[in-house]
């Protein structure tokens, strides 16, 4: 080769290695531009979380959000200690829990879902029915096998087999534990009393699974494993959900439907405090185990563009973002309860100032 070609092969490669450089540089002041929203907690609804924060960066690229699934618990532990940005729960905090807080902290619903008892027994896809009192025996280790007569009783067209039932509870804080326990310790004096509710119990029996991923996995991994995880994850691991009696005393599949059947049963309690449970809700079509999930956030931000970008964000989420919800097997909120959130999202403030424009 001559030397003018290995010059000008030199040139080019250098023209190639310059714009890398000027890109890579590029790249990181964008990164760097970018304003990081930490949050943790539920696990309940993270499939839509997930979606929404890879969504709302198209709408807002300047903000970047990190979620860490580390279930309910988790999240307002770590909220309380301002570790996050934001924390997130199926479990509302109760009154004497918000004093507890260094600072007034605000509930944003942002959707609603339903937990649903999955279960994996060979040959049994779909159609198991199951009432109240069945499910708080067979969680409190009274009701043992599959066969059993108060079982069997209510699916005479399914054979049950002769099979020890695998309890499956999840074993960290949890806001599913939360909707769980509130509507057996509801439908149940002797759950109430015995064990009660919470994001935490002392289970009486059953094996441990750390969020609703953990749960859905050990289901799926043991035949003749009960377990409650919310919709999505059954759905997703391709798991069978039980049909439940309701408190109409009609047997009703866990579907989208009936979760907004539930919430609208509880909407006059829910336009009043929105932190109200909506388990064993009134009304035909309504599933009996479902619940509210809450973004929560300090009214007084520390921070006025984080504050503000938050704010952007939550109002996103409970207008555009709720035609996301459905297709992940979310119920979106009524439009009454859109107003009443709205007016709470308006209440965010720094230095005392609201921190969203004026809608």
């Amino acid at each position: 080769m001559s030397r003018v070609c290995q010059w000008m092969v030199v040139g080019a490669l250098s023209t190639i290695a310059l714009t890398a450089l000027e890109s890579l540089s590029s790249m990181s002041r964008e990164i760097s531009a970018q304003m990081l929203i930490n949050g943790a907690g539920a696990s309940f609804p993270n499939p839509l979380y997930s979606k929404w924060f890879s969504e709302y960066a198209k709408v807002d690229p300047s903000a970047r959000f990190n979620y860490q699934s580390i279930g309910s618990g988790g999240g307002i532990r770590q909220i309380k200690a301002g570790i996050v940005d934001f924390g997130a729960s199926d479990a509302a905090l109760s009154d004497g829990e918000l004093k507890q807080m260094p600072r007034e902290l605000l509930h944003i619903p942002t959707v609603a879902g339903a937990v649903v008892i999955t279960y994996n027994l060979p040959g049994v896809q779909r159609g198991l029915k199951l009432t109240p009192d069945v499910l708080v025996q067979i969680y409190l280790g009274q009701v043992t096998k599959w066969n059993d007569p108060k079982i069997a009783s209510l699916n005479p067209n399914i054979s049950l087999p002769d099979q020890q039932i695998i309890v499956v509870h999840r074993s960290d804080g949890s806001g599913t534990t939360n909707i769980f326990t509130t509507y057996l310790s509801r439908i149940s004096k002797t759950w109430a009393t015995q064990v009660g509710k919470g994001t935490s119990v002392n289970w009486p029996v059953g094996l441990g699974g750390k969020g609703n991923e953990g749960v859905a996995g050990q289901v799926k991994q043991i035949p003749g494993a009960i377990g409650y995880v919310e919709l999505a994850y059954a759905d997703q691991n391709k798991l069978p959900s039980a049909i439940l009696k309701n408190q109409a005393g009609r047997f009703v599949e866990p579907t989208l439907e009936a979760t907004s059947a539930t919430v609208a049963g509880a909407i006059t309690e829910l336009l009043k405090d929105m932190r109200v449970p909506i388990v064993n809700s009134p009304g035909e079509r309504a599933y009996p185990i479902a619940g509210l999930t809450y973004l929560l956030a300090y009214k007084e931000q520390d921070d006025q563009k984080k504050g503000a970008a938050l704010a952007k964000f939550l109002w996103w989420a409970i207008h555009d973002g709720q035609k996301y919800a459905p297709g992940l097997l979310y119920a979106p909120l009524p439009p009454q309860l859109v107003k009443v959130v709205e007016a709470k999202i308006k209440q965010i403030t720094f230095q005392g100032k609201p921190v969203l424009a004026a809608h």
